[in-house]
């Protein structure tokens, strides 16, 4: 990557692929990725209406044409991947939105998804964090239709890309096989890995179990056939590219169960949500103390933060799941 590229807030990797910084509370936390296929183009993920500038910067400076983007690819409708795939269209005139079919009704309206997050954070850091969430048009919705023995596919000019079904971190989630890159494209169920915890020469990665549809079996189901595939490369949204594909899915099982774990050792807790939000934190400080991470703990902490309340608040969901699932039998 040179400076340039730094500057600009995206980084050139190999295989006609560009990680564009969606800058989302901070620099490197969330990413959308540029792929190129002779002369066309798409977009995996639009951020948030806030990031839009920046993607359509970045094709400005890269010498793309915004008539040259054909599809906008977000890999599930969390608003920080699809909230901003209204606003982006708007702008690509020849681009189509691809969703997962449990998606496509959320992005032709997003009532549902605008008061889910306003209740979550506040109307006032809703706004100040992910911008006006803008409607797309049905007619410009191609819908990836997927299924547990189906899979979809687009091609850009010669490359092609395959869609899976990938349920854990949402239902309404899928994954991009890209043959050209032997790369997966994998929103959040690969969990997250952010730069600053790369230590000696590798990445430490996290699950991500946001509201409200963790679903532990089938993620790890998703894991296996990510991994069929014997990738080189898994592009996360959160964040960059990854490279020990087989290593960091271990810990990514390792840190599955260990979520299940703490979850359930809290379930009846009258402050069930601090102490699971405490062990959470706890957790991952003793992970990357035990990897000898050099991190100061502070600076773990603050960026851990966001990620340990939101996974606490989906942990606590699926408890909750569970004991409803539990009672009715």
């Amino acid at each position: 990557m040179c400076a340039e590229d730094a500057m600009a807030g995206y980084e050139i990797l190999d295989n006609d692929i560009v990680c564009i910084d969606t800058a989302q509370h901070r620099p490197r936390m969330a990413a959308s990725y540029l792929i190129a296929g002779d002369g066309h183009y798409a977009f995996v993920e639009s951020g948030t209406s806030l990031s839009v500038p920046l993607l359509l910067a970045a094709l400005d400076e890269l010498g793309v044409a915004r008539a040259a983007v054909d599809y906008v690819m977000p890999t599930h409708v969390h608003l920080d991947h699809a909230g901003g795939g209204g606003a982006l269209l708007r702008e690509l005139p020849n681009a189509r939105l691809v969703i997962h079919p449990r998606g496509a009704r959320h992005m032709i309206d997003p009532t549902v998804l605008i008061a889910g997050a306003t209740a979550v954070y506040g109307e006032d850091a809703m706004h100040a964090t992910y911008g006006e969430i803008l409607p797309v048009p049905e007619a410009r919705v191609l819908v990836a239709d997927v299924a547990a023995d189906r899979d979809f596919s687009l091609v850009l000019g010669r490359r092609r890309l395959r869609f899976i079904d990938a349920p854990g971190h949402a239902r309404h989630h899928y994954a991009i096989w890209d043959a050209a890159s032997r790369g997966w494209f994998t929103g959040d169920v690969f969990g997250l890995s952010y730069r600053e915890f790369d230590h000696a020469g590798q990445n430490y990665l996290m699950p991500t179990t946001s509201p409200v549809q963790f679903d532990p079996e089938a993620w790890q189901a998703t894991l296996a056939r990510i991994l069929a595939e014997h990738p080189e490369h898994v592009y996360l949204t959160h964040y960059s590219r990854i490279d020990a594909v087989v290593s960091l899915a271990a810990d990514l099982r390792e840190g599955l169960a260990a979520y299940q774990r703490i979850a359930h050792a809290h379930a009846a807790a009258p402050d069930r949500h601090a102490r699971i939000r405490a062990a959470l934190l706890d957790f991952h400080l003793g992970q990357l103390r035990t990897r000898h991470n050099p991190l100061p703990e502070a600076r773990a902490r603050e960026l851990l933060g966001i990620d340990v309340e939101i996974n606490a608040q989906g942990l606590e969901v699926w408890l909750d799941r569970q004991a409803r699932a539990g009672a009715a039998h």
